[in-house]
């Protein structure tokens, strides 16, 4: 089953020539969810093939521009495309104002309504939840109301072997029971165990998203276990100090959460323009945390 993120954008702060804006899009068995949406982020879904129209939820990590300056002109264009279905939004709650005066200001009235849900930066919580998923937003430490997502699968049943199920002709009422660990009785009388039947499932894969932060125990706490942790590196830790006053993190700082917080896999981003190699972040976080990948434009990470 499909679970993975692609990168729209990895840069911190402005536009440059290298990266853009902070944005993702999770692809969670076929459902795709938008992260954050900064400047550019539809052309970036246009250049790598990202059925936007696709996208029924939206989640806005906090209210500086590089995270999302991009949404006002996604909602219209899916509008002018031709949208109908409803359109669901979660982040802090002033983003509702913004979307409600650009609205207003432009006399624009959508062919579609939107659904928003406004996060709390102080406490976790379930935001969204389908059969398959569930998505928590969790509190950042930046210097506006921020919050991380945090995307978990829920566990899967266990498998049975499709020629097992011809073997013995299981009923769908029997395949049911066996998933569900029971026994079940077979055409002749036998019993059929559910330790022979099934194989157990794959373990339930969680992605951690950690937009601008400053190094946060609680961070560590919300994203443990983690599959996969996308924290923000908008520094180096030459520049320590300075990522301590405008509350962003280093690469060393996110390798200590991903370390802490035994997660499996680190990924870097938000880089800031002064640094000429992203290379320097790996180098950097791979003193402290082994498994370490780097954000770029165009590429997919599978969970």
């Amino acid at each position: 089953m499909t679970f993975e993120v692609t990168i729209l954008g990895c840069g911190a702060a402005a536009p440059t020539t290298k990266h853009h804006p902070t944005s993702q899009v999770v692809n969670m068995h076929d459902k795709l969810f938008l992260i954050d949406c900064g400047e550019g982020s539809q052309m970036q879904m246009r250049k790598y093939k990202v059925k936007f129209q696709r996208i029924n939820h939206i989640f806005i990590s906090h209210l500086h521009g590089d995270h999302y300056l991009g949404l006002m002109g996604f909602i219209s264009s899916m509008h002018l495309l031709g949208r109908k279905t409803k359109l669901y939004i979660y982040g802090p709650a002033d983003l509702k104002l913004l979307i409600d005066m650009n609205l207003k200001a432009s006399n624009t009235y959508l062919d579609y309504e939107i659904e928003f849900r406004a996060t709390d930066s102080k406490v976790r919580e379930m935001i969204y939840e389908d059969k398959s998923l569930e998505v928590y937003a969790f509190p950042l430490k930046h210097r506006v109301e921020c919050c991380g997502f945090l995307f978990k699968e829920k566990q899967r049943k266990p498998k049975i072997e499709k020629e097992l199920v011809e073997r013995y002709k299981l009923r769908p009422s029997q395949i049911i029971q066996l998933k569900r660990g029971e026994d079940t009785v077979l055409s002749d009388g036998s019993i059929l165990p559910f330790a022979t039947a099934c194989s157990p499932a794959d373990a339930a894969k969680t992605y951690a998203y950690c937009s601008d932060t400053a190094y946060s125990e609680t961070v560590i706490e919300n994203v443990r276990n983690a599959t996969l942790i996308y924290h923000e590196s908008t520094f180096l830790n030459t520049e320590k100090e300075r990522a301590k006053t405008t509350f962003h993190s280093t690469a060393e700082q996110a390798a200590t959460v991903a370390k802490n917080a035994n997660v499996q896999r680190l990924l870097l981003g938000h880089f800031s323009p002064r640094y000429t190699s992203d290379e320097e972040f790996r180098d950097e976080a791979k003193t402290i945390f082994e498994n370490v990948e780097l954000a770029n434009e165009g590429l997919t990470f599978k969970i």
